[in-house]
C-alpha cells in the first residue's frame, strides 16, 4: 500500500518543464542566409589577405611599362594592370592586407583603451564626469581632422592613420563599455562579490568584463567597417600608405588619373573597399541579433 501511495505522490509531484537548449552563436549565425554569407565572405577576405604572398601571381612592386594600363582580360592579366604595369590582382591582394591590418590595429588599440576608460568611469564615480567630458571633447573632432593633425606631426603613413583612427575609436568604445558596466554593476551578485572583499580589478575581470563582451564585440565588428572606410579615405587624401606600398585607398587615388581611359585601375579597389565594408557591417548586425538574448528562440 505504501508503494502505491509513493507512486501516486510521485505522479502528483509537478515536474519542471525541460528547457530546450539554445543553439550557439555560430549556429544562429549560420541559420540566417545573410549572416552566413557575410561570415563566409569575412573569412575569405581575411584568408586572402593573410595568404597574399602565396596567392599573388607576381611581385607587387614589379613594374612592366609594356603592360601599363592593360585592360581586364589581357592574357596573363585577368584584372588588367595599373599605370606602372603592375598586376591588379597582386596589388589588390596586398592592398587588402594593408587595409585589413590598418583597420584591425585601429579597432584593437582604440577599443582596448576605450574599454579601460569605460570601466574606470563606471567603477570610480569620482572620475566619471572628468573622463566622459574628455571623451565628449574627442567625439567633437572628426577622424579626418585627427589624421591631418597626426600626419602633420609625424608625417603621412599607415602608422599615422592607425593612431588617428585609434584615438577616434576610444570615446565610442568608452561609452559602450561604461553603459554596459553600469547595468551589470546593479546586479545583486556584484554586491555579493563586493561583500566578500573582492578587489576592483578582480571584480572587473571576473564578473563585469565577461558580461560586457557581447556589446563590445558587436561594436568592434561594426566599427571595423567604419574604420576601413575612414582609413581608405585618409589614404586617398595622401595621409596613409605612400607609394609604392599597396593599399586600397591609395590605389584608388593613383587610379583617378587614368579614370577616363583606364577606369579599372580606380574602380576595382573601390569595389573591394565596398565589399569589405558591407561584409563587416552585415556581420556586425548579424552578431548583434545572435548575441541578443531577447531574440533567441
Amino acid at each position: 500500500m505504501s508503494g502505491v501511495n509513493s507512486t501516486a505522490a510521485a505522479a502528483a509531484t509537478p515536474v519542471a518543464p525541460s528547457v530546450p537548449r539554445q543553439p550557439g552563436t555560430l549556429k544562429r549565425l549560420l541559420r540566417e542566409p545573410v549572416a552566413a554569407i557575410s561570415l563566409v565572405l569575412a573569412v575569405l577576405l581575411v584568408l586572402a589577405a593573410v595568404l597574399a604572398p602565396l596567392l599573388a601571381p607576381t611581385d607587387p612592386f614589379d613594374n612592366n611599362l609594356s603592360t601599363a594600363m592593360a585592360v581586364p582580360g589581357t592574357p596573363g592579366l585577368p584584372l588588367g594592370a595599373d599605370g606602372q604595369g603592375r598586376d591588379m590582382i597582386t596589388r589588390m591582394l596586398y592592398g587588402l592586407r594593408a587595409t585589413l591590418v590598418m583597420g584591425a590595429a585601429s579597432v584593437l588599440l582604440g577599443g582596448a583603451a576605450g574599454a579601460l576608460v569605460g570601466f574606470a568611469a563606471a567603477f570610480y564615480r569620482r572620475l566619471d564626469g572628468l573622463l566622459m567630458r574628455v571623451m565628449d571633447v574627442l567625439l567633437s573632432f572628426p577622424a579626418i581632422l585627427f589624421g591631418l593633425a597626426i600626419a602633420a606631426i609625424f608625417g603621412p603613413g599607415i602608422p599615422a592613420v592607425i593612431l588617428a583612427l585609434s584615438i577616434a575609436t576610444v570615446p565610442l568604445m568608452a561609452r559602450i563599455v561604461r553603459g554596459s558596466a553600469l547595468v551589470v554593476m546593479r546586479q545583486d551578485y556584484i554586491e555579493a562579490a563586493r561583500a566578500t572583499g573582492m578587489s576592483d580589478a578582480r571584480l572587473i575581470l571576473r564578473h563585469v568584463a565577461p558580461n560586457c563582451l557581447s556589446p563590445m564585440f558587436v561594436f568592434a565588428t561594426l566599427r571595423f567597417g567604419q574604420v576601413i572606410l575612414l582609413g581608405s579615405a585618409l589614404s586617398f587624401l595622401g595621409l596613409g600608405a605612400q607609394p609604392p606600398v599597396a593599399e586600397l585607398g591609395a590605389m584608388a587615388a593613383e587610379g583617378r588619373t587614368f579614370l577616363f581611359f583606364a577606369p579599372h585601375v580606380a574602380v576595382l579597389p573601390c569595389v573591394l573597399i565596398f565589399v569589405v565594408v558591407l561584409t563587416f557591417n552585415l556581420l556586425g548586425d548579424a552578431l548583434r541579433d545572435a548575441l541578443d538574448p531577447r531574440l533567441r528562440v
